[in-house]
Formats: structure tokens, C-alpha cells, sequence
């Protein structure tokens, strides 16, 4: 008898994705692609990546369509499954959004009004968000700009998140129609604590990444705004500790008057530039890249339980019930959002719709068009 030559494990090892990424990499709107991880000497490891999965809309600030969030479910699991990555990076196209949530044209044109189809999209959406909390991969939030509404709740969803510091972050629920219930409302009372979680998704008031970085939800934060060749910190907020005009104290708070204008000038001046941003979140992957990988797996697992958990008791209950808001507030919402201007404001007129049904008017397309955004009187 004649031996067999041996065969390569390569060679006979089973292929656990589901899809071909040429099949769902041909809806556009994600990139995925893999980036040789680097060593600790900065250079490229031979056989061993990080997967880079981009939202790529950026004339849209990065938000999601249907066939977008079908995408980034089948690259976590292409991910998830390749042997020779070691870590996934997931951001957004150039340097204004990371990702500003679901795409309101989209929400404003098919599915207001359509509760049965946004309730279908919303089954998506929880798979997108599962699909990053059991990824088998640890995930880095890579913030390349605004962080808003379902893009903070996808980014939260994430084992680290970093971020440039002219990055704003934020929810936009109860001012645009909807509930921060896509993980929001899960996720930031174990992050940040319940009373800061609570400002957050009601008040709906955008942050600045320094005061991301205080609350607890980035693991670091590095200028991105270069003036003469050098790096400064953001000029449109104070980056040391403060009291604002309760007395509280604060991070990261807004510049007001001069001092603001004389950011927007330095603004102006200065150019964008990322590379500190890729540098952080090359030097964290090469952390992951010294760890065994299946105790870091094992270590990543147990500590995401408490978002994973809570997301796995609420995601039912939340999706049925923002598939009927679909008839009521999200309909007027993201109208208002989608066909409001600069001049005209993108919000209802909530005082309108408050005394409207103190009165018990009954939701109808009259109450809808009667409180819809328009351009003040002279």
C-alpha cells in the first residue's frame, strides 16, 4: 500500500460563514475588508488581521438603510468566524459621522405609517446589534465623528470605543418621534449609571467626547483638529473640569459667547486629521494581538452578559411596541425631521400636539400635518 501524503489542516478546515461576503458585500453602503494586524515593532504580522467594518454613507452622516443593516449582520458573522482575525474595527466614512442611526428618509418615506414593515426592519436592526454583543471577536468602536440616536446604541453594543474629541455623541428618541429602545435604555444605566442615562435618553442633549470619555462609555479619547502643523484639543468646549449653571459638575462643556466664537474661528482655520485616532486603535489591536485568544474570547463574553442580557429580555417588547409608534409620534417625527429645513427646524410643535390631546384629538393625518415644522412669521 502506498501512504497518502498528509493534508494540510488549511486545506481541510470547514468553512463557518454563511453567505460569500461578494454576495452581501454587493449591497452598497459597508465596506468590509482585512488590515494585516501590527506587531509591537508597528509592522504588519504576517497571516493575522483585523476585520474593518465601515458604514459607508457618508453624505448621509453614515446612517443605516435596510439593505446597509443587512450588510453589517452578515460582516460581524464573516468576522466571527475567520480564524486568522483577531480583532474588528467598526466605524464610518470620513471624519463627521460615525453613524447618526436608522436612515430618517427612509423611516419618513416607507415605513411611517407601515408598523408591519418597520416592525420586519426592526427584526433586523436586532440582529445587527446581537450580531456585535456575541461577535467572537473583540469589537472596537472606531468614533470618526457624531455618534447619534441608533449609531450610539450599534456603537455602545461594542467591547471598546475610541474616539476623536471633535466627535459628538448623544440620543435623539423623544425629540424625533421614538424611544431610545434600540439599546440605549439597556445599555447606559449599566455604563454610566441611571441618573446620567436618564439625561441622555429624555433630554435628549448631545454631549461632547470629553464628556463621553467621563461618563465611562470610551475607552479613550485623541485630538483630531490640527492647527500649524500641530494637534489641539477641541476649541468649541472646555476640556477640564467645571460647574455649569446648576452648580454640577461637568466635562467637556460647551463653549458659550466669545469663547465659542473664537473656536469656530480656530475651527476654520484648522484641518481634520484622523491619524491619531487609526494610531489608538492600531495599539489597541496589537494589545488583543498578545493575549490568548480564547481566554480573551472567554473574558470578553462574561463581560458583556450584563448589556447582553438586558438586551435579550427588552428587544422583543421594544420592537413591537416602536412598530406601532410607527402610527403616532415616529410618523409625525420623521416627517418633521425628513422635510424640515435649517430655517424651519426639523421638531414638531410639541406644545401644539400636547394641547391637541389634552383635547383627546384623535391621531389622524390632520393632527400630523397640523403640527409639522414651519417657517416663523415676520
Amino acid at each position: 500500500m502506498t501512504a497518502e501524503a498528509p493534508r494540510s489542516a488549511a486545506a481541510t478546515a470547514k468553512d463557518h460563514g454563511l453567505v460569500a461576503p461578494q454576495v452581501w458585500l454587493a449591497n452598497k453602503g459597508v465596506r468590509y475588508e482585512k488590515r494585516p494586524v501590527k506587531g509591537e515593532d508597528g509592522k504588519p504580522v504576517a497571516g493575522l488581521y483585523n476585520a474593518w467594518i465601515t458604514l459607508d454613507n457618508p453624505s448621509q452622516f453614515n446612517s443605516y438603510t435596510t439593505e446597509m443593516v443587512k450588510s453589517v449582520i452578515f460582516a460581524f458573522r464573516e468576522a466571527s468566524a475567520a480564524r486568522d482575525v483577531v480583532a474588528v474595527v467598526f466605524t464610518g466614512a470620513g471624519d463627521k459621522a460615525f453613524c447618526t442611526g436608522g436612515n430618517t428618509k427612509e423611516y419618513a418615506e416607507y415605513y411611517a405609517g407601515n408598523p408591519q414593515e418597520y416592525r420586519g426592519y426592526m427584526r433586523l436592526f436586532n440582529d445587527m446589534v446581537s450580531a456585535i454583543l456575541v461577535c467572537d471577536k473583540p469589537v472596537i468602536c472606531r468614533v470618526n465623528g457624531m455618534r447619534i440616536g441608533g449609531g450610539q446604541e450599534i456603537g455602545m453594543a461594542c467591547d471598546f470605543s475610541v474616539a476623536q474629541d471633535l466627535a459628538r455623541f448623544g440620543q435623539a428618541g423623544p425629540k424625533h418621534g421614538s424611544a431610545p429602545i434600540g439599546g440605549a435604555t439597556d445599555f447606559l444605566p449599566v455604563m454610566v449609571g441611571a441618573e446620567r442615562a436618564m439625561v441622555a435618553c429624555v433630554l435628549c442633549e448631545p454631549f461632547s467626547a470629553h464628556e463621553a470619555y467621563q461618563m465611562g462609555i470610551l475607552a479613550g479619547i485623541v485630538p483630531a483638529l490640527k492647527l500649524d502643523g500641530k494637534f489641539v484639543a477641541n476649541p468649541l468646549v472646555e476640556t477640564g473640569r467645571m460647574t455649569d449653571e446648576f452648580g454640577r459638575i461637568v466635562f467637556g462643556k460647551p463653549k458659550t459667547g466669545d469663547a465659542f466664537k473664537a473656536g469656530q474661528e480656530l475651527m476654520k482655520r484648522g484641518t481634520v486629521d484622523l491619524s491619531l485616532l487609526d494610531d489608538y486603535v492600531e495599539g489597541l489591536c496589537s494589545k488583543l494581538l498578545y493575549t490568548f485568544p480564547d481566554c480573551t474570547t472567554k473574558t470578553i463574553e462574561e463581560l458583556r452578559k450584563p448589556k447582553l442580557d438586558i438586551w435579550n429580555r427588552n428587544k422583543e417588547n421594544s420592537r413591537a411596541w416602536l412598530a406601532l409608534n410607527m402610527m403616532t409620534e415616529a410618523r409625525a417625527g420623521f416627517r418633521a425631521f425628513n422635510e424640515g429645513t435649517k430655517e424651519t427646524g426639523r421638531e414638531v410643535d410639541f406644545v401644539a400636539l400636547r394641547r391637541a390631546l389634552a383635547a383627546n384629538t384623535p391621531w389622524s393625518n390632520e393632527l400630523t400635518d397640523s403640527i409639522q415644522p414651519r417657517a416663523k412669521k415676520s
